[in-house]
């Protein structure tokens, strides 16, 4: 209960200080002159102004509040390495033991988590949980702060005022004496790189709590998971890695230094960098054979492509129609062909033969040049109509690379070509635009040649099922046979077209081994904590993926049937970092957070991050553990809070106002006798 005293005047206070100033001054002079009763006539004086100020006795009726404590728990992927998290959990039971028991104060108990997304930095913000924990809580209620780290906080404030908080702030740093590590990361490298192309990457490997620091270590270099290279580094040197772009889309190039048996973790022993491969204009060479409706299908597929350098070689004079005309009133210039076929066929990404047959032109030695080209992992297309069936057919020169053999017959009839079975699954094909579920939409075509000895998969159909679209892989190449000359049926739009470009493009792809178009496939990406895993396959169910995660455990995950040829799985993980699936013989790699994040660049404790700011507020930073904790003292505000032994908080007291009781002094009887009392010893000393 607190008593104060209250003024409510019923006057208007310049006339109360009239009334005062006036009525003094003749006090004053009583008092002055030595008349009799002067003293009595000053008390009556001020008991009327005391009056006339109305004075109530304030009663006010409070509850104490106990003091305000934030005990923040730091829980990032830093703290549980080293057994760290054990450590840190029976500090923070210790602490809230204590707190326990002491009444003057309430704990604010806080945990502070990763926070993965595209946008963070995987940090650790301690300070920013303290100030969300206090948003609510008045300044003269906050007794201070505890921090349960491993002393790497990544959001320190210049000082504790810049941030509204005027308590002191105390550190318990959950580590160990003696601990090392070694860690690497990259300082540069480029996000784009052109295929064949090189490019460099600038890293750094550094140790800390090692007794040989420049000694040198290994750092192996991985492409998609698979090693490329063993360099040597000598830790805090710079170190650049040179190597050309494999393929094109993503390239990851992960880095690892070798692991020390100290080291306290071996998660950032690895850096990786993503590089995504894109082509410089691609090369293709079309060659031709005698004209046809849709000759020109391929070329204008081809120009309308601004990355596509094209060249073109068309037999528009075949030997049989040779008139004795001189080679140089034919031709300004002669077409390179020993320089395209045998010189500069490596320089190509695709050849591309349309209705050719071999005459006599090119000599049978280009031929055997171009299997080669396509065994050592070029790409060949053909598109074939009756000449593949004659005996001129370049079918026989190509030897083993075709995927089928042709036998000479031709059917003609209509027919909608359809997609097979396999070619539901391959990605070339699938989900065609139009199809339907086998009721495709598009035209019809009206020639399918007959072949066997088929190789390959056949994805299209035509006339009685017989293949009309099949793909191969020879050696490191790949090779795919049109058994129909009529795509550019659709292309001309007969009974309404069909997707010629898609087919079309998504065929080229495939022969020029874009990894999306793989019929054999396993991708990992990640949004925020979700990893998503996809395996594409013609085969049946390929069984459970396997996840390996930065540190820790590997986990199976079971991929469910997304569509044909398509399965896929999702899980939520915890930690960031580098993770790696393997089905079968494939193996992905994705990353969870931020590359090379923050929280792993130093994961040593120290007491040296915290140390400047806690200790200018009063606080203090200490290494513990929770059986030689420093006793928890209340300290008035403003004192000292810190000892060899102790850490302070303040109990501030501050309290709530639950009711006010207010008792005028001059009301009723009780004023009135008390003013003629005052009145009447005046007149009875003076009237004597």
């Amino acid at each position: 209960m607190n008593f104060t005293l209250a003024f409510d005047p019923q006057l208007p206070l310049w006339l109360i200080g009239i009334i005062a100033i006036v009525s003094g001054l003749m006090v004053l002079r009583g008092l002055w002159t030595g008349l009799r009763g002067g003293f009595l006539r000053a008390g009556a004086w001020a008991l009327i102004m005391f009056a006339l100020l109305n004075p109530s006795a304030v009663f006010e009726d409070r509850e104490a509040l106990k003091s305000i404590v934030v005990v923040v728990t730091d829980a990032s992927a830093s703290q549980k390495l080293d057994g760290r998290a054990e450590r840190t959990k029976a500090i923070k039971d210790a602490v809230l033991e204590r707190f326990g028991r002491l009444e003057a104060f309430e704990i604010r108990d806080v945990t502070v988590e990763d926070q993965i997304s595209a946008s963070s930095d995987a940090s650790t913000a301690l300070f920013r949980a303290v100030t969300n924990a206090l948003q609510d809580v008045p300044p003269d209620r906050v007794a201070g702060a505890l921090l349960i780290t491993d002393g790497q906080v990544h959001d320190v404030p210049q000082s504790l005022a810049q941030i509204g908080i005027n308590a002191p702030v105390h550190a318990l740093i959950a580590g160990r004496e003696g601990e090392r590590e070694r860690r690497i990361f990259i300082e540069q490298s480029p996000r784009y790189g052109v295929v064949g192309e090189p490019y460099e990457i600038d890293y750094r490997v550094t140790q800390s709590g090692f007794e040989q620091n420049d000694a040198p270590v290994e750092v192996s270099v991985l492409l998609d998971g698979e090693p490329i290279s063993l360099e040597e580094v000598v830790p805090g040197q710079p170190a650049r890695f040179v190597a050309e772009i494999a393929h094109g889309g993503k390239n990851i190039i992960e880095f690892r230094v070798e692991e020390d048996a100290g080291e306290i973790t071996p998660v950032n022993n690895q850096a990786f960098v993503e590089i995504n491969g894109i082509r410089e204009n691609l090369r293709v060479l079309l060659v031709s054979g005698e004209p046809h409706p849709g000759e020109r299908t391929w070329r204008n597929l081809l120009k309308a492509d601004p990355s596509v350098d094209l060249v073109h070689f068309t037999i528009l004079r075949p030997p049989e129609k040779q008139d004795g005309t001189t080679i140089n009133q034919l031709s300004l210039i002669a077409f390179p062909t020993r320089e395209l076929f045998i010189q500069k066929i490596d320089e190509f990404d695709l050849i591309i033969f349309d209705r050719y047959r071999h005459r006599g032109i090119l000599p049978l030695l280009y031929y055997e040049n171009i299997a080669r080209y396509v065994r050592d992992g070029g790409a060949l297309m053909i598109a074939a109509g009756p000449e593949i069936g004659e005996p001129d057919s370049i079918s026989e020169p190509l030897g083993d690379v075709m995927p089928a053999t042709p036998d000479g017959t031709a059917v003609e009839q209509g027919f909608k070509p359809m997609i097979s079975a396999i070619g539901l699954k391959h990605p070339v094909t699938r989900g065609l635009d139009g199809w339907n579920d086998g009721k495709p939409s598009w035209g019809r075509w009206f020639r399918t040649v007959g072949a066997n000895d088929f190789n390959g998969n056949s994805v299209l159909s035509g006339a009685n099922d017989a293949p009309v679209l099949l793909l191969n892989r020879v050696g490191e190449g790949r090779v795919a046979l049109f058994l129909s000359d009529h795509p550019w049926l659709w292309a001309r739009g007969f009974e309404g077209g069909g997707p010629h470009l898609q087919l079309l493009r998504r065929t080229s792809h495939w022969l020029m081994k874009e990894p999306e178009l793989d019929e054999e496939r396993l991708t990992i990406v990640s949004d925020g904590r979700r990893v998503t895993v996809e395996r594409q396959t013609l085969g049946d169910d390929p069984g459970e993926a396997v996840l390996t995660p930065p540190a820790g455990d590997t986990s199976a995950l079971n991929l469910v049937e997304a569509g044909p040829g398509r399965y896929r799985a999702e899980t939520e993980v915890q930690a960031f970092g580098l993770y790696s699936v393997t089905n079968g013989e494939l193996t992905a790699l994705t990353h969870v957070g931020p590359p090379n994040p923050r929280e792993f660049s130093e994961v040593l404790s120290t007491t040296e991050v915290l140390r400047p700011v806690l200790e200018a507020s009063r606080g203090s930073v200490r290494m513990a553990n929770a059986a030689a904790l420093p006793r928890i003292v209340p300290v008035h505000p403003g004192a000292p809070a810190t000892g060899a032994s102790w850490m302070g908080f303040e109990n501030t007291q501050s309290s709530v106002l639950k009711g006010v009781n207010r008792i005028p002094v001059f009301t009723g009887l009780i004023g009135l006798g008390l003013l003629v009392l005052a009145l009447a010893a005046m007149w009875a000393r003076e009237g004597r």
